[in-house]
């Protein structure tokens, strides 16, 4: 059974323990067998999807329309586990719980959470999280997709891409200019005009749904609106990512205990010059600083989750452990893979695949850059956005 890096002793309480326990069964017998040939074939695993559902780890940090309402540690656990077996996994978890399931619960009307939550959280129903733009990613502000009044309905035209799901998506919680101000619509699949396009040929991501959505003058009934004054604008959009991106941040730290591990194994099997690998010194320095910058990115996400759980996290704290922790984790593969030598680019191992995912991690809800921005700002008080 794998068993996470802990260089530092960390503890958690009990409950936290059994969740990530529970979690890290399960993704070493449900998606550490298959998955390599999931990358290889650029399948998505549905069939686990009812399984998310089952252990609730569906909408798990929210409260009512069965849902778990763990605290902030226990859902970035989660996070890590599932990121160990695979970036794909975590994301469509993460898109499904924080970016499709949070904003209707956060924003949306009763009926809408009556209509959704409850589906969402069994895995009976799917969401899919649209903002960017084939033309507008780091500067959502300028999307084009647009959303204007006829009676008392709304007629939706415009496009998303890189959108998580996208296809398998039974409800779309897509974001669009009304009168000139972002707002929030909730599109359900097979609504007339909306149709998806699927991305492939990716070298990262492969077990995860990449879709390209449509919208060409679909008409949406008024309650498909996210009604509460906080969805309007920027905030509403940008409040959705912060909540991923917490989950990323401890995601990360997964992928990369699962390379450094892989790494740490075969460096103490694989032989060279009659002694095994590990016993030189390149390949120590390699490992050490694997699970030292391991280690410092738990300590990291661990004191974000402590500050989520007070209501104290700020938003620059959320884009400092995104930054730091997927930066760290695509070194780490990349390392690990060195470490592997010939044998790392095949996908008998996982580095490679970790490593290819990660680029993809690293770019998007919000690129390393714009992270780096976000925090410059935040520790000089200068915009350097714009």
């Amino acid at each position: 059974m794998f068993e996470p890096a802990n260089f530092y002793d960390v503890t958690f309480n009990d409950d936290q323990n059994l969740i990530a326990a529970t979690v890290r069964r399960f993704v070493t017998d449900r998606i550490v067998p298959d998955i390599a040939k999931h990358f290889r074939d650029g399948t998505f695993p549905a069939d686990i999807v009812p399984e998310l559902g089952k252990l609730g780890l569906l909408g798990c940090n929210l409260e009512g329309f069965g849902c778990a309402n763990v605290d902030a540690i226990s859902y970035g656990l989660i996070n890590q586990e599932l990121e160990r077996g695979d970036s794909g996994l975590r994301s469509f978890t993460s898109v499904q719980t924080s970016l499709c399931m949070w904003p209707i619960y956060t924003y949306g009307s009763d009926e809408q959470k009556t209509r959704w939550l409850c589906e969402m959280a069994k895995g009976n129903a799917i969401g899919c999280f649209g903002l960017t733009e084939a033309a507008h990613g780091s500067d959502p502000g300028g999307m084009v997709t647009t959303v204007r009044r006829d009676g008392s309905d709304y007629i939706l035209n415009g496009e998303k891409m890189w959108i998580t799901n996208g296809s398998i998506a039974d409800v779309a919680v897509i974001w669009a200019k009304l009168d000139g101000k972002v707002r929030g619509f909730l599109v359900e699949k097979g609504t007339p005009g909306y149709s998806t396009n699927d991305v492939h040929n990716k070298f990262s991501l492969r077990a995860s749904v990449t879709s390209e959505l449509v919208f060409d003058d679909v008409r949406l009934p008024a309650d498909s609106i996210l009604p509460h004054d906080r969805a309007v604008g920027l905030r509403g959009p940008l409040s959705c990512l912060n909540q991923a991106r917490y989950g990323i941040a401890w995601g990360a730290i997964g992928a990369a205990m699962a390379c450094y591990d892989e790494a740490l194994r075969y460096s103490k099997e694989r032989k060279q010059f009659d002694r095994p690998i590990a016993s030189f010194q390149l390949v120590q320095r390699k490992l050490a600083w694997m699970i030292t910058e391991i280690t410092k990115a738990q300590l990291l996400a661990i004191r974000l989750g402590e500050l989520k759980d007070l209501g104290k996290a700020r938003h620059a704290q959320v884009s400092m452990a995104k930054m730091n922790n997927v930066e760290m984790a695509l070194k780490t593969a990349r390392l690990a893979r060195e470490i592997l030598g010939a044998a790392g680019i095949c996908d008998d191992f996982q580095a490679g695949r970790h490593m290819c995912n990660l680029e993809s991690v690293y770019t998007y809800e919000g690129t390393h850059d714009i992270h780096t921005l976000i925090v410059g700002e935040a520790i000089t008080g200068i915009r350097a956005l714009a």
